[in-house]
């Protein structure tokens, strides 16, 4: 069996807690898949520092249900544990996604998928300004919805032995276990910056961190009765559809470095399948493009703060420019759609050019967009065919200062239908460049869609 990593709300400690478990458990020389409920990029990371396994999101608005319930079998299969970190509080979702009448704001979130998946639930409740009280606030979050399990909780930043004895007496009528205790920790932090913690890639010092938290885990957690949870009785199978594997290798150029690494696992697992080989590379250290490719694509991650090293890099920014001229068909999502843009304007106002190949400028801002979006597609592109439909997510601190008449995309929110606006580029090249992540895994027939185009610029290289 797997268990979920669930919080009162935001800020509980959540990561702490997912990591410190992990980080415990493999210490201990087992094999654990972990997992992340929805969009997010930067904790997955952490999850697979730790344990040397890709971590997977389970996101059924970006994705479906049923893709959720088969990624989750499929990557429980050769792992002796499964453990899955929750997004927000417990019950925090969007609405209309699904058929629930009785809770309508709870589709995607961490409760949502807890029951899809059949998991027990540990509750992580930030105690530092709680006594009493945390009985209550336990009693409320086991009580609202029946469907659900929550096998325990972590009491995290307790203050003092007395601190926890109130906390103990207090819930101690409950009949709810206390599997975890955390104490106020200021010696064990991990740094964050505008959208969240700061990447793997960039703290030299996260051996140590994780040491920390290994210790923690080993010492603040009840594990005689955590490891029943988290055992498998067995493994579970749910078999999937194969997808056809071309013999011919379609080189595909991933631009993976500090600056961009927000990919999700499934969608590159999903490349490979349908017939690419990836090439990882970086804008940041590499002088020239991978050679003989025929795609590109460059996911999210964070320009603005590498945008000095990614201006100064001249040869690499023509090669790609000259290349899409070319023909290349090529993704940019979030940062790499900024990195396509003339010019980077950061934080402290400073421009810094970029690759040009899309005639606006992307500045960075003081607010935060975020959210799930719908949008209908406007234009082709090489994801996407005019008038299709897509679900993504959007989680930025930059706006460009220009947009184009022939947008790629109407965006809507997810639940309703009031219309955001239009965004997104090919700006008649076969790019598709957008603010808005996707994930492919129910939507196999976008990177199909998009290696067909690469195909193309192989067939037509050969020719010459």
């Amino acid at each position: 069996m797997s268990l979920i990593i669930a919080g009162t709300s935001s800020g509980v400690g959540k990561t702490t807690v997912t990591i410190s478990l992990l980080a415990s458990l493999c210490r201990r020389g087992v094999r654990v898949q972990p997992f992340k409920v929805g969009p997010d990029y930067i904790d997955p990371m952490f999850h697979e520092y730790v344990t040397g396994r890709p971590c997977r999101n389970l996101d059924p608005v970006l994705t479906s249900e049923t893709y959720v319930q088969q990624c989750f079998a499929n990557h429980l299969q050769g792992v002796d544990y499964g453990l899955v970190e929750g997004v927000m509080g417990l019950f925090d979702g969007v609405q209309g996604g699904g058929q629930d009448q009785q809770f309508p704001n709870h589709f995607a979130s961490t409760a949502h998928i807890a029951r899809l998946l059949n998991l027990p639930i540990l509750l992580v409740i930030d105690c530092s300004r709680l006594s009493g009280s945390v009985a209550a606030i336990a009693h409320g979050y086991r009580t609202l919805d029946p469907r659900i399990n929550i096998a325990g909780v972590v009491l995290n930043r307790v203050g003092s032995d007395r601190h926890l004895s109130l906390l103990e007496n207090a819930l101690s009528r409950m009949n709810l276990p206390i599997l975890g205790v955390l104490r106020r920790q200021n010696n064990i932090q991990i740094p964050d910056r505008h959208l969240g913690l700061i990447p793997t890639d960039e703290l030299p010092q996260l051996n140590t961190v994780i040491e920390q938290l290994a210790d923690l885990g080993d010492s603040c957690f009840d594990w005689e009765k955590l490891l029943p949870l988290l055992r498998k009785e067995k493994d579970i199978t749910n078999p999937q559809s194969k997808i056809q594997n071309p013999k011919s290798k379609i080189r595909i150029a991933i631009a993976r470095d500090q600056a961009f690494n927000f990919y999700y696992q499934d969608n590159l697992d999903l490349l490979q399948q349908l017939g690419a080989e990836l090439v990882y590379w970086s804008p940041l250290q590499d002088t020239e493009l991978p050679a003989n490719i025929q795609g590109m694509y460059f996911g999210g991650g964070f320009p603005e703060i590498f945008a000095p090293q990614l201006a100064a890099n001249n040869n690499v920014r023509e090669a790609i420019k000259t290349a899409i001229l070319a023909g290349m068909p090529t993704i940019a999502e979030c940062g790499g759609l900024m990195y396509l843009c003339q010019d980077i304007v950061d934080f402290e106002g400073k421009s810094w050019s970029m690759v040009g190949i899309l005639p606006s400028t992307s500045r960075m801002e003081k607010h935060l967009t975020l959210g799930y979006r719908r949008a209908i597609a406007l234009e082709d592109s090489p994801l996407v065919s005019v008038d299709t439909t897509i679900y993504g997510h959007e989680f930025h601190r930059s706006s460009l200062v220009s947009t184009t008449d022939k947008a790629l995309l109407q965006t809507y929110r997810y639940d309703s239908e009031e219309i955001i606006g239009n965004e997104g580029w090919t700006n008649h090249l076969p790019i598709h460049a957008s603010y808005i992540h996707l994930h492919w895994g129910a939507r196999p027939e976008m990177p199909q869609r998009f290696l067909h185009y690469c195909r193309f610029i192989a067939l037509r290289a050969s020719n010459k």
